[in-house]
């Protein structure tokens, strides 16, 4: 379930970014049908609008694509456009020289940070 904790992010961009994880990690695979705006509703507890809104959202970014009477379903190819999105975002956004400037301050250099990145990978896996 969604935390709505994010009061500088609309509820919907929240909803957007939960199925667009989903869609990342592969739990929703490609032609993959979405949870139907009303279930998905009920399940974060919204107004179905705000869900509509997010899914016409991802839609737009060619994440998702309807199909008339049938419901949403991920798009081929939606997994990438995700992961190139919130690459670009992260990139140009200025999270990546905020880590990287927050690295230098800490004194982590790249073998110690290669490692932490190895053990982290490692242990999501489990």
């Amino acid at each position: 379930m969604i935390d709505f904790n994010d009061t500088n992010r609309a509820i919907y961009l929240q909803i957007a970014d939960d199925i667009s994880d989903r869609v990342l990690t592969g739990a929703l695979p490609p032609d993959e049908r979405v949870p139907s705006v009303r279930e998905y509703a009920a399940t974060v507890m919204v107004n179905v609008n705000t869900v509509m809104r997010a899914y016409d959202h991802l839609q737009s970014l060619g994440i998702i694509y309807n199909r008339r009477g049938l419901g949403y379903f991920v798009a081929p190819g939606g997994a990438e456009k995700v992961a190139a999105d919130r690459r670009a975002a992260f990139i140009e956004g200025g999270g990546l020289e905020r880590m990287f400037k927050q690295l230098s301050l800490l004194g982590i250099g790249p073998k110690e940070l290669s490692e932490m990145y190895e053990s982290f990978i490692s242990n999501s896996a489990e």
